[in-house]
């Protein structure tokens, strides 16, 4: 499995798009200081995510997210996230 994903930093209020095959693994970098844009700009929250099958979709998909070069597109799929996570946690 491979993810697309943003986190959100409060403290430069910035958003970091990314791809990995470990998520898990991937944000104790970007909290242990091993990725150099992330390294003094946290603390940084997963705040989207999504899943793919394979490594080239993950990698489009974040290609896609950084080419709209856009906050508003990014935090629309953000609220959009949220809203299908809440939604699911009713039923």
């Amino acid at each position: 499995m491979y993810y697309t994903y943003i986190l959100y930093s409060k403290k430069v209020d910035r958003y970091y798009v990314g791809y990995t095959s470990d998520l898990e693994e991937r944000l104790k970098r970007h909290h242990d200081h091993k990725i150099s844009y992330t390294s003094n700009r946290g603390p940084w929250e997963l705040v989207w995510y999504k899943a793919f099958d394979s490594k080239s979709a993950a990698y489009a998909c974040e290609r896609s997210i950084k080419k709209m070069k856009s906050r508003k597109y990014i935090e629309t799929l953000i609220r959009n996230f949220k809203q299908e996570i809440s939604s699911s946690s009713v039923h």
